[in-house]
């Protein structure tokens, strides 16, 4: 079961730097939220085009979509990045629209293999708009550290 740790980083060059800690970013002192099975590749380009009301595709090619930021030879854990369109909309979202979009996204393929339901979906996001929102308010990007 990968484990798919969200957390906030103020560049790319401090994202990347939680690799050299043991146990990731939650180890490293970072507002992290420790989810497992939220690709954030797959998952989250769904949970975009969910959220924005574009298409999957267009989710998928926006800047900082899915984008490894770290090494591929290095080898897991990974860190990739979420985009800016993403954190706008998690950051921006009541609990209705949230809601909303648990029940959508919880809907797609690549959520219900993993058996996770609408409840669940709307665990996740509450949990990922409150790191946006936090993020956010400080200035700073999401990103996962994707260990699998």
């Amino acid at each position: 079961m990968p484990l798919c740790d969200y957390f906030s980083a103020t560049d790319d060059q401090t994202a990347v730097a939680v690799l050299r800690t043991p146990g990731g970013p939650g180890e490293a002192g970072l507002d992290v939220v420790f989810l497992k099975n939220i690709d954030p590749v797959v998952a989250i380009v769904q949970l975009e085009a969910v959220m924005t009301g574009c298409s999957h595709e267009e989710a998928g090619e926006r800047p900082r979509s899915g984008r490894l930021l770290s090494e591929p030879e290095d080898g897991p854990p990974f860190v990739v990045s979420l985009t800016d369109t993403l954190i706008d909309a998690l950051a921006t979202a009541t609990p209705d629209d949230l809601l909303r979009s648990a029940e959508r996204w919880s809907a797609t393929d690549e959520l219900r293999q993993t058996g996770i339901g609408v409840e669940a979906a709307a665990d996740v996001l509450e949990a990922l708009a409150g790191l946006a929102r936090r993020a956010r308010a400080a200035g700073r990007r999401l990103y996962c550290w994707w260990a699998l």
